[in-house]
């Protein structure tokens, strides 16, 4: 029992009832709002404690597990119908002296109340937990009342009756004792946290009461608890080392889509400047990977990326995203890689992770065996770590094929759906994904589609955004500049590679256009989207291609939205929608142009082939059909190349067609030489 036992408790009875004035008590309004809806917590801001009475919050943080219940007895008095031992004292809002990194935590925080912000990697189901157990002695029937620990449960030695006074057995009669909802929760830091490689660091931390089920995997938290300790056993004998967790006191969910990057007045009047500055895109853009020569037209594509559309809702309750999905697919040695580890860097919440050591499990979510508990536990993956910001996925087509499929539903609808070892949840995972591939056999063939040269399916390809092809083309005056370019940076002449923005202020100036900025479009910029649109499409009317479809004027929406907000503008102009439209022109004239008919086909982002190749195929198919009437061993091969011929189709896309519909079962080579269809599908 602490010495001032009865100052504390008069400290709390007082700031309960007189806070911030006699006349005006806020906690003694909110007490009786409990009161009334029977609620069971009082959640108290420690700047109003601190303002109060600063010795009281210092007795508090340094010695909780006595003053708590002191609080707790207090609030009890104020509710004397609330049934005992039920009403909590939440505090929140810690004063930064006692705000902890989870790596930085150390001996000395141990039983005391401190704050922590971190990331749910891991929840597990909710359990009862007894906290009070009754007890039966089975000699002489004696009822024993036991309060219970947080972690051993503790049994009656000998039996309190003075007649019997007998060491059991004891019965425990759950159906009188007393329950509370439990859940563990593995908390680890925050991805924006880590600097350098480093692993991020774990807690254990145990909820109780209403503090249960309110947080997921994914969710950011910032949680107030007791640090307190268990000693590490191995092999059944006691370590000197113990193993640390936070008994929880308070959890405040981060609301979605809010940023919690912290901007003093000072940075937010810097930011302000920086977006009256007329050049402030080329700035912006010109500060992202600096020290990689060109690709201007990516570079701009990724600043958008990072400043991202607007999250609209509908109101028959559709989610229309506002992150923008980019694919970075190119030849070797064309700095892919550099470029996604600098925007993992640079933006204000980013997982990075390589295709070749990455899982399903990894890249969403897995159902994991909880050591602590015994019970299945969700783990979150980083896509879902990743939520609200960017997520890197270097060498995607190194993935397998099954694992690359978890990430269809993440792209689109930003969720995770889970349904494994009994637990079905779904998880947000709201982040935009930069992705980096290389072609099928290494180089880009310069007589072929791009988009046919990339080992990936149509169902993800037709996902992202933008796709940019980057060559390694020879040519003199480029070369030049690069080269130059990267002797200067080894020679150590920094001005050519410093970022135009100071990265740190580009980081809270994104999260500050993110956070405060909300475009809308201008009846111009919806007239420019709405022309190239109609336009296109009617091109591709005569053409018999689809130039493009509703996905991608939904891609151009965002993408003006969020050259809006890097100027911190609410109001997307003409100017903006025509900076986009140029970017996604030069996409799309590089990657969906039929190298036939020079005509520009979504279909080869779709489908993974132009309407013209289609066309062709067909014509194939139809020729052997109609050749292997007259022979019933088959069409013969060298008949369907000649017949081909006549028809204008060439050799070589004969033997291409003849494979791909032998893949897809349309055909088969009954023996060398022959063909035979196997049903009509087209």
């Amino acid at each position: 029992m602490i010495d001032d036992y009865d100052s504390i408790i008069t400290g709390f009875r007082d700031f309960f009832e007189t806070y911030p004035d006699i006349a005006f008590p806020k906690y003694k309004t909110i007490i009786e709002e409990m009161r009334l809806e029977e609620k069971s917590s009082l959640h108290v801001d420690c700047d109003d404690l601190i303002a109060f009475d600063q010795d009281l919050y210092l007795k508090l943080v340094n010695d909780p597990m006595d003053v708590l219940p002191i609080a707790e007895q207090v609030l009890q008095e104020c509710i004397p119908e609330a049934p005992a031992s039920t009403l909590r004292v939440r505090f929140h809002n810690l004063d930064g002296t006692m705000c902890r990194g989870i790596r930085s935590i150390r001996a000395q925080d141990i039983h005391k109340l401190i704050q922590v912000n971190a990331i749910v990697g891991r929840t597990s189901e909710v359990k009862p937990e007894i906290i009070e157990a009754v007890f039966e002695c089975e000699r002489c029937g004696e009822i024993i009342f036991m309060k219970q620990g947080a972690n051993d449960f503790k049994k009656p030695t000998a039996c309190i009756n003075p007649t019997c006074g007998k060491a059991g057995p004891f019965k425990l009669l759950e159906e009188q004792s007393k329950f509370i909802d439990w859940q563990l929760l593995k908390v680890q830091e925050r991805p924006e946290s880590l600097r350098g490689g480093r692993m991020p660091q774990h807690i254990t931390c145990f909820l109780r009461d209403d503090m249960v089920d309110k947080a997921q995997a994914g969710s950011r938290v910032t949680m107030v608890g007791i640090l307190k300790t268990v000693q590490d056993i191995q092999f059944k004998i006691k370590k000197t080392t113990f193993s640390k967790y936070l008994d929880v006191v308070s959890i405040d969910i981060m609301e979605k889509d809010v940023d919690d990057t912290t901007i003093t007045p000072e940075e937010e009047e810097q930011i302000v400047v920086l977006a009256s500055d007329p050049n402030v895109v080329q700035l912006i853009v010109g500060s992202i990977a600096p020290a990689i020569f060109g690709h201007n037209d990516v570079k701009e594509a990724i600043a958008l990326q990072l400043f991202s559309g607007v999250v609209r809702e509908l109101p028959d309750g559709t989610r229309l995203r506002g992150d923008s999905n980019i694919l970075l697919v190119g030849d070797p040695g064309v700095a892919k890689s550099q470029i996604l580890q600098y925007v993992a860097r640079l933006a204000p919440r980013s997982v990075y992770t390589s295709g070749k050591g990455t899982s399903s499990a990894g890249l969403t979510a897995a159902v994991v065996r909880d050591e602590t508990t015994g019970g299945w536990a969700l783990e979150a993956g980083a896509l879902v770590l990743a939520d609200g910001g960017v997520a890197c996925i270097d060498e995607i087509d190194k993935m397998s094929s099954d694992d690359r499929s978890s990430v269809h539903e993440a792209m689109e609808q930003q969720t995770i759906s889970i349904a494994k070892a009994g637990i079905v949840a779904t998880l947000n995972a709201r982040s935009s994904i930069l992705a980096a591939a290389n072609p099928k056999l290494g180089r880009f063939d310069n007589y072929k589609n791009e988009l046919e040269q990339i080992d990936l399916p149509p169902s993800l390809l037709s996902r992202f955004d933008l796709i940019f092809v980057l060559k390694d083309i020879p040519n003199d005056t480029e070369d030049e500049k690069i080269a130059t370019h990267i002797l200067s940076t080894h020679r150590g002449m920094s001005e050519k590679i410093t970022p135009k923005i100071d990265p740190d202020l580009m980081v809270k100036y994104i999260s500050f256009a993110r956070r405060s900025v909300t475009p809308e479009l201008s009846e111009e910029a919806s007239q420019k989207l709405h022309k190239f649109y109609i336009g296109l499409r009617k091109k591709g009317q005569d053409s018999g291609a689809i130039p493009i479809t509703a996905r991608q004027l939904e891609a151009l929406i965002r993408l003006s939205e969020a050259r809006a907000r890097m100027k911190l503008s609410n109001v997307v102009t003409s100017e903006d929608s025509d900076a986009t439209i140029s970017l996604y022109r030069s996409v799309l004239e590089k990657v969906m142009t039929d190298k036939d008919s020079g005509d520009m086909d979504v279909d080869i982002l779709m489908t993974g082939k132009a309407s013209s190749q289609r066309h062709k195929i067909i014509v194939v198919f139809e020729i052997i059909e109609e050749i292997e009437k007259g022979h019933d061993e088959g069409a013969p091969y060298d008949d369907v190349i000649k017949t081909a011929k006549e028809r204008g189709i060439s050799k070589e896309f004969v033997a291409r067609a003849v494979e791909e519909l032998k893949r897809g079962g349309d055909i088969f080579e009954p023996r060398a030489g022959r063909l035979k269809t196997v049903r009509s599908n087209f």
